[in-house]
């Protein structure tokens, strides 16, 4: 076993800890369970969205809407009770029966979005899947899918109108609708892509890469917002430090909807954050630092590599600059996540910066 002087010591704990914050901005690891999971969250997004098609003021409005409320809520607890043990799964299948309940009994949509979006939550709280592209869409690879896989059922503008999708019932969804978007996520509407939607002639384009899953999903995000909404989105995003950190990371946008992003900020500017960063996503990518941590990890592995080769000086002037250039401009986001771990860096930062001696070498000055 190698022993490591005080002062490569001090460079490792510190380039550690900032490792280990870096970590938190990735996104959690896939279980082995994760299409069973994506298809119980995927279902708990139609029922919160499609609920208020099937009942109203207690009486059903749609019969063949509420069956689907009836069987996918059913669903949703046969898709729990197949997962592995966790803490929390006793908690979920109670969630899902509440569900079923409150369906059965034909409560007020709120109350049924409210449970199904909160019963969403916990499960991917318990059971992370990948909620984010690892890449900024490609919104261009996205129209041209589009294009070719889907205009002909939902038309050329998205509104449902394609020739294909002529007769079928239930028709084919309109994008540019304003109420269906607003509860509509991005990752919402990959899952569908992914995984298609039963009894509809909503096939799975599994096939397609998850580069081009997320393109399509981004395409398809912006059809109910027109693009003077997305100018002004541009102007509240480029003056509010708040809202960008609201927002950190592709993550963030991904699993958010304009309906909670409103709960914030009110429903017209939400709209129009929403219109803009639908339209260019590579906005969140550079605000949520995924360049910045991106730099401060590489870096930091040169500073490693430099100070294991002896040059003290060099490995100093590395993990300064991974500090000042990658992890100092995204503090205030990562210390909203974790702050008693930025701390723990800071304090590191005391030991850190001291002139120490690599290995075999002279003081580093």
């Amino acid at each position: 076993m190698t022993l490591l002087n005080p002062g490569m010591l001090a460079v490792r704990r510190a380039c550690l800890s900032l490792l280990l914050l870096i970590g938190l901005a990735l996104p959690a690891a896939a279980q082995s369970n994760d299409t069973t999971v994506q298809t119980a969250w995927r279902l708990l997004d139609y029922i919160a969205v499609d609920y208020r098609e099937a009942v109203a003021d207690g009486r059903v409005i749609n019969q063949l809407e509420y069956d689907e409320m009836t069987e996918f809520s059913a669903t949703v607890g046969e898709q729990i009770a197949t997962l592995p043990s966790h803490s929390a799964k006793s908690a979920l299948r109670r969630g899902a029966r509440d569900l079923q309940q409150t369906i059965a009994d034909r409560a007020p949509p709120p109350r049924v979005e409210a449970l199904a979006r909160d019963l969403a939550e916990r499960l991917l709280a318990a059971y992370p899947v990948p909620l984010a592209p690892t890449a900024t869409p490609d919104l261009q690879r996205g129209a041209a899918l589009y294009a070719a896989q889907c205009a002909s059922c939902h038309g050329t503008t998205g509104r449902g109108d394609g020739p294909a999708g002529a007769g079928l019932d239930p028709a084919p969804i309109d994008f540019t609708d304003a109420d269906r978007a607003r509860e509509r996520s991005a990752f919402a509407l990959y899952q569908v892509t992914d995984q298609g939607l039963e009894e509809t002639a909503m096939q799975s384009y599994s096939h397609l890469s998850t580069a081009d899953k997320w393109a399509l999903a981004f395409h398809v995000g912006r059809y109910a917002y027109p693009a003077a909404l997305a100018a002004q989105g541009r102007e509240l995003w480029e003056s509010d430090p708040a809202l960008r950190a609201r927002i950190p990371d592709m993550e963030a946008l991904a699993g958010l909807t304009p309906a909670v992003l409103a709960e914030d900020i009110g429903d017209d500017q939400a709209q129009a954050v929403m219109a803009y960063l639908r339209s260019h996503p590579e906005a969140v990518a550079n605000a949520g630092g995924s360049e910045s941590l991106q730099l401060a990890r590489d870096l930091l592995a040169q500073s490693l590599a430099a100070y294991e080769s002896g040059d003290g000086a060099a490995a100093r002037e590395l993990a300064l600059a991974a500090y000042l250039e990658g992890f100092e401009p995204v503090e205030a986001l990562l210390a909203a996540r974790d702050a008693g771990l930025v701390a723990e860096v800071m304090q590191a930062g005391s030991v850190r910066w001291r002139p120490v001696s690599p290995p075999g070498g002279r003081p580093a000055t």
